[in-house]
């Protein structure tokens, strides 16, 4: 028996023999189609090649897609489990064509991998072909030779594929599979359509026209072949047997779920293990493509498929979570085809224990509140909406889980009511937000808000992005319309671009639309918890609320922002490593071109402390480790030892990034944070961290900046340079540049010691241009005056104790005009006159003279400055008056 991984190897080795490039599936999250909640058809990462605003380097390819019809227009949630082929998540086989061959190759390749690579009985097969397309019936017939019962005409539009009301479109030929007369069912177009016996294994869409405005079809330049064969559906022909749950892929995903809650397949927990099953490949590869639980747009639908599995763990009797100890077996089965289930294994064993716990919780106490609430209901009855929208709004309890539970007992639930309820609670939350003070100038992004729902964020992995204006806004205002010029913000459904947050800057880029409009993306913000607000400018056409855009982001400010921020978790924890665990992270900022981290401690960091936290820092950087990313509680996420950024407000749920290789006890990694920013993929991203400057940021709070990457090695290099120039003018070896100017520095020294005395024996004795000192006699004292240029104040100091000496008892003056300009004033007296006369008195009777603010000192010893250094002599005669007055 061929297995699901053989059949998905033997379809993509023939296309390839074919001359097919053999292209990887996208992600479920669709990158080129804002109007797909997730990618639901092989096609969809070819639609821009299909529709010629992409070109590839090939012109046929062949994938095995992923895909989830869970939301929107393909929601198969309700029947899943219940029936033998409906699923949440199903790949789709198909091969492409771009303008290359058409209905006569792609017909004989179908029919050759059907009926010799996987030998299926050609008695047993059936086509379809649209009613007028008689090319594709005769191509057919020549090959099959089947007769009008085989080859089957259809008039409906299952057999005419569109891709909206305008565009590319075309006919459809199908092929089923009859699986017996034992199941009931007619073929194709009979009135027993409907039955099981005549599956649909294949369906090649011929794209051949252009539909117009108006109904009118043309002839599309070139015509192109989309192809799609559930994967699902041919294991099971080709296994054998009748229902997607019996191929191998989902017994032994059963098997798991059965050995862990130790209950039978069968009967009425049947359905139970088949949801599990086929949930846990959704969530799981949902997960592993970046979208996470949430309560709105596609986390909102993830947490759906999440609870919907666990609320059937509960009905198989689980006492603790399930779900998370399946992911082993998923990954086993698929990880060697899908390696993306391999790299977010963690993650998404972290999400799905996390979301269980907690649902687990909500779930007892809403069961609980749901029987009491619905004791009296029989048959028939209506549960008021306003009881369902307690349990959601008071209990967490969700719509759907409410109508499912009552479903059982053919309790309906009043939608209306509940729907009615839920506005009034916004309209209440609307009039709170206006009456909040300052918030109320922001209140535009509010309404916005509340119209257009949150913000997708999609940037974790991706830069480029296609996706639908929601809303436009100038002047605080929405708008219908923004032209060239004008400054203003976009809205989209989803967006690459990071809102700024948690010190991370917002992203910077551009919105371009279909026809070559642009607007430059000057900042991304966060608005109204949730939306994220593109401002910048139109520079080029115009753009309108519905437009279908393509944004993206600057890739090397990205790039560099990613480095930083990494650069600032490893900067943290090899703080805490230098200095101590008391380091706490008060503040950041990162942006392209630089990062700055404030974190507590009470004094100046050494040189060697610092060069110490860059050793660490860059000791893991070389490391290369891989940078992960895990959903935790918050509560958990602490007590594992995730460090928190103070004063940071948190909800249940947090992304925990981790870094470094883990050590001693912490298994999640070497630096573990709660943070939503976004990161390098491994540490050896970084490059290089190089501290610039470390110093006060507030009372106990010390600030580092630094750059990394190119930056700092750029900082480096020109570092390098400067000391080379330094080294060549000192006419050493740049190694010994350091001990020369050190050297040179004490040589300096030494020259200015010997000036200074120089200058004050000059003074002293009356030589150079200075006067020297003029004894003279004032009210019976003695008193030495002396104005001198140039000399420093602690030397005027030391010449006056020299005048004391030489004058042995009486007072002495000395004026200096510094080489600044300013005038310096020192006054001395012999100590056997401080009682008669004081030196502070004296001083100040100097500097006020000549314009100064007076000064102070010691009765023996005084000093005080002017403004103005030329007058020196006016100030030694107010101090010769006021002797003569004292």
């Amino acid at each position: 028996m061929a297995s699901v991984n053989d059949i998905r190897r033997t379809f993509l080795d023939f296309f390839k023999k074919n001359g097919h490039a053999v292209v990887p599936s996208s992600p479920l999250v669709p990158r080129n189609d804002p109007t797909l909640m997730f990618t639901n058809a092989g096609m969809v990462q070819f639609k821009n090649v299909f529709t010629g605003q992409e070109t590839r380097p090939y012109v046929r390819a062949a994938s095995s897609q992923k895909c989830v019809r869970a939301g929107g227009k393909h929601n198969d949630l309700d029947n899943v489990g219940y029936t033998s082929r409906h699923h949440t998540f199903f790949e789709m086989l198909g091969n492409f064509s771009f303008g290359d061959y058409f209905k006569e190759q792609a017909i004989p390749l179908a029919w050759d991998l059907l009926t010799k690579e996987y030998g299926l009985d050609r008695k047993r097969l059936t086509i379809t072909v649209y009613h007028t397309d008689d090319e594709a019936y005769r191509i057919w017939k020549k090959l099959t030779g089947f007769g009008d019962d085989k080859i089957i005409r259809i008039a409906s539009s299952d057999n005419f594929w569109q891709m909206g009301d305008t565009g590319p479109c075309g006919p459809c030929s199908e092929v089923f599979f009859d699986h017996g007369d034992k199941i009931f069912g007619g073929p194709p177009g009979s009135k027993d359509a409907d039955g099981d016996r005549f599956v649909e294994i294949w369906n090649l869409v011929f794209m051949q026209f252009e539909q117009l405005p108006g109904g009118e079809r043309v002839d599309l330049p070139k015509h192109s072949v989309d192809t799609g064969m559930g994967l699902e559906r041919v294991a099971a022909v080709l296994q054998g047997v009748h229902d997607n749950y019996d191929i191998d892929l989902f017994k032994a995903l059963i098997a798991a779920s059965v050995q862990a809650t130790g209950i039978a397949a069968t009967g009425e927990h049947k359905a139970s293990h088949r949801v599990i099953a086929d949930h846990l490949r959704a969530t799981s590869f949902l997960i592993a493509d970046g979208v996470l639980p949430s309560n709105e747009g596609r986390g909102y639908v993830l947490r759906r498929i999440m609870r919907r599995a666990m609320r059937h763990a509960h009905l198989l009797g689980a006492e603790e979570p399930l779900m998370y100890r399946l992911v082993p077996s998923l990954v086993h089965e698929m990880g060697d085809t899908y390696h993306e289930l391999q790299r977010a294994q963690p993650l998404i064993t972290e999400t799905l224990h996390l979301e269980e716990t907690r649902f687990r919780k909500t779930l007892a106490k809403g069961l609980g509140l749901l029987g009491d609430a619905t004791a009296k209901l029989k048959k028939g009855d209506v549960l008021p909406g306003e009881t369902a929208f307690k349990l959601y709004d008071t209990y967490g309890f969700p719509l759907d889980l409410t109508e499912d539970a009552l479903r059982a007992r053919g309790v309906a639930v009043d939608t209306k009511g509940f729907d009615a309820a839920m506005e009034r609670q916004k309209a209440e939350a609307r009039k709170a937000w206006k009456g909040s003070g300052e918030a109320a100038t922001e209140s535009v992004w509010f309404e916005v808000k509340e119209k257009t729902g949150a913000t997708e964020f999609i940037g974790y992995d991706t830069e480029t992005l296609s996706a639908e204006i929601v809303t436009l806004v100038k002047d605080g205002k929405e708008t219908k319309a923004l032209k060239a010029g004008d400054e203003a913000a976009i809205v989209v459904n989803q967006t690459p671009f990071y809102g700024e947050s948690g010190g991370q800057v917002g992203d910077t880029g551009v919105i371009r639309g279909a026809k070559g409009e642009l607007f430059r993306v000057a900042d991304t913000q966060k608005k109204a918890g949730g939306l994220f607000v593109h401002f910048g400018k139109v520079e080029k056409g115009g753009f309108k609320p519905g437009d279908a855009v393509d944004l993206e982001v600057d890739h090397a400010a990205r790039s560099s922002i990613r480095a930083n921020h990494s650069a600032t978790h490893l900067l943290h924890e090899a703080l805490r490593q230098v200095l101590g665990d008391h380091v706490a992270q008060r503040g950041s900022l990162v942006a392209p071109d630089r990062l700055r981290f404030d974190f507590v401690h009470t004094k100046p960091m050494t040189p060697e402390e610092i060069a110490k936290v860059e050793d660490i820092a860059n000791a893991v950087i070389v490391e290369n480790a891989p940078v992960e990313t895990r959903l935790m509680g918050v509560e958990e996420a602490k007590q594992s030892g995730a460090r928190a950024l103070f004063g940071e407000k948190y909800g249940d749920e947090v992304r925990v990034v981790s870094m470094g290789a883990a050590p001693g006890a912490n298994t999640l990694g070497w630096s573990v944070e709660l943070c939503g920013g976004t990161h390098v993929k491994r540490t050896g991203d970084i490059g290089l961290v190089k501290v610039l400057a470390e110093g006060a940021s507030a009372s106990g709070v010390r600030r580092i900046e630094a750059l990394t990457g190119d930056a700092a090695r750029a900082y480096l290099s020109e570092q390098e340079t400067r000391l080379k120039e330094i080294a060549s003018a000192l006419h050493v070896r740049p190694e010994d540049a350091a001990e020369r100017v050190k050297a040179l520095i004490e040589e300096r020294k030494q020259l200015e010691r010997q000036l200074a005395e120089a200058k004050k024996q000059i003074a002293m004795g009356g030589g150079g241009k200075d006067a020297g000192p003029a004894i003279v006699e004032v009210g019976g004292r003695k008193f030495l005056k002396l104005s001198v240029t140039g000399v420093e104040m602690k030397d005027l100091k030391a010449m006056a104790d020299d005048g004391r000496a030489k004058i042995g008892s009486g007072i002495v003056a000395i004026a200096n005009n510094s080489v600044d300009g300013k005038l310096g004033i020192v006054v001395a007296v012999t100590t056997d006159l401080t009682g008669e006369v004081s030196a502070v008195d004296l001083v100040r009777a100097g500097s006020e003279a000549v314009g100064g603010k007076g000064g102070g000192g010691r009765p023996d010893m005084a000093q005080a400055g002017g403004p103005d250094g030329s007058r020196a002599d006016a100030a030694l005669q107010a101090i010769e008056d006021r002797l003569n007055a004292a």
